[in-house]
């Protein structure tokens, strides 16, 4: 079982056997060129007549086949040690080195392009599974979104995914997000992307239209939650049914798939709960943003905001002004001119015009009364103060 595995573990490449034969060749090639270069450096500081760093330099231009020609072994046993160790034994195993090298680098780079390279990462975020439409567009709209956040600058992203299988597309790869071959479903593909040690794992699902697909997002948040991972997941939950069975889980937030909206997602992932208030926007459930045709020329927005509150009618989330352009968070205290609102209400119980032209008249007579108090106090104020007249 997925507890059993120890996610965060430090980076291995046991399950890339070619990766591991070529890196413990190389290291047996690095001590068999290094107990060379020791003993030829010793045999040329005893048969030679050069010190000991004389006798290494020596030893190492000969092995880069530099030649500077400073120094050179003069005695038939140093020459003779020189031909053995250096010309034939030390340069061969060098090329056999720089060989591997290039081979490795080969190597990983064909692991990377088919999504089969395991990262050292942490504080990541993990993606698991690809929209079945518009996933490209979906990555890299989510990534520029997830970067504009304070704190999210540069955090590295991992898609996990049978998708891609030759290769992120380059819009993908130049925004820095990479992708490991596999699936939710497979602890060893859980494993390899370090979701033990990820800040956010986001579920997506498999298929955003179909009921049948939060079956395979549970199983994948089942494993996470076994693994004590539950309060870090954001999964997409297509029937609204089985968002208890998610909660049960342990699961931090439940969405509904919004693909044409990443943006949504990156809310839900940081700020959680934030996505119930986004998916209200979206349906007529509970509830919904509604469009005014009222004047507006006399009161600030935070009148209005406060209008509209006092009288249980909604919230007011913009305002239309003369030109018919939406003004999102205006300035709160300065007077507002336009010709409509966006006001945030109730689905059940949605007021009309009227209402709201009461409501703003009765706060237009309410904010006139308390003016005219402020005045009358400043008036008593100012004739209480005034110094009394000589000989009264």
């Amino acid at each position: 079982m997925l507890r059993n595995l120890p996610l965060n573990a430090e980076h291995q490449l046991s399950h890339l056997p070619m990766s591991g034969i070529i890196r413990s060749r190389v290291k047996r090639l690095f001590a068999i060129l290094g107990g060379l270069l020791i003993t030829q450096t010793l045999l040329i500081w005893v048969l030679e007549d050069l010190t000991l760093f004389e006798s290494s330099w020596m030893t190492m231009t000969t092995l880069v086949t530099v030649g500077y020609g400073d120094y050179a072994p003069e005695t038939a046993l140093g020459r003779i040690s020189t031909v053995v160790l250096m010309f034939i034994s030390a340069i061969s195993v060098l090329t056999l080195i720089v060989s591997d090298f290039i081979e490795y680098r080969f190597y990983r780079r064909e692991r990377i392009l088919t999504g089969r390279w395991v990262y050292k990462m942490q504080d990541h975020i993990v993606i698991i599974n690809t929209p079945q439409a518009g996933g490209e567009q979906y990555f890299a709209r989510f990534a520029s979104q997830i970067r504009a956040v304070p704190g999210y600058e540069v955090i590295p992203i991992m898609i996990l995914t049978r998708e891609f299988p030759t290769g992120l597309p380059t819009e993908l790869a130049d925004k820095g997000l990479v992708h490991f071959h596999g699936s939710g479903s497979d602890p060893l593909a859980l494993k390899a992307v370090h979701a033990g040690s990820a800040r956010h794992i986001i579920i997506l699902a498999a298929d955003a239209s179909d009921p049948s697909s939060d079956s395979l997002t549970f199983d994948i948040a089942h494993r996470l939650s076994e693994s004590n991972l539950g309060q870090h997941v954001t999964a997409e939950c297509v029937r609204d049914e089985n968002r208890e069975r998610f909660k049960s889980l342990g699961v931090l937030t439940t969405i509904r798939p919004v693909r044409t909206y990443p943006e949504i997602m990156v809310r839900s992932v940081v700020a959680p709960g934030s996505e119930k208030v986004l998916e209200d926007l979206f349906n007529y459930q509970n509830d919904h943003p509604h469009r005014y045709e009222i004047a507006l020329d006399d009161l600030t927005w935070a009148d209005i905001v406060s209008a509209l509150i006092r009288h249980d009618i909604g919230t007011a989330l913009a305002f239309i002004d003369e030109n018919g352009e939406v003004v999102c968070h205006p300035p709160t205290h300065k007077e507002v001119e336009g010709k409509g609102l966006i006001v945030l209400v109730k689905s059940s119980e949605t007021p009309g015009v009227e209402l709201v032209e009461k409501a703003l008249a009765n706060y237009r007579a309410f904010v006139r009364k308390w003016h005219g108090m402020q005045d009358d106090q400043a008036a008593k104020d100012h004739a209480d103060d005034k110094p009394a007249a000589p000989g009264s």
